[in-house]
């Protein structure tokens, strides 16, 4: 089984939650299926998502797509995410 873990500090929670929530069906495309959302106790605007990753080949061009830099940017995103691609 892969797993996609992503990391980001966003600048409106609310905001980029709005966004994220829109984009759900190109991830499922993509072969995402979040598994947990998860913000940190202390900021937080400090975002933790883990995916199941059916195909690995998809959702890497899904994440290496430049309209997800523009979906970042539009959803109040601070910096480049950290990505981890993990298997289990």
């Amino acid at each position: 089984m892969r797993y996609l873990l992503v990391t980001h500090k966003v600048a409106d929670f609310t905001k980029w939650k709005r966004i994220f929530d829109a984009d759900a069906e190109a991830q499922r495309k993509a072969g995402l299926h979040l598994l947990h959302l998860l913000r940190d106790t202390v900021d937080l605007n400090l975002v933790v998502l883990l995916f199941r990753v059916d195909d690995l080949n998809k959702a890497k061009a899904f994440t290496q797509n430049p309209d997800a830099s523009d979906h970042g940017e539009m959803s109040s995103v601070i910096g480049a995410p950290k990505i981890l691609w993990l298997s289990g």
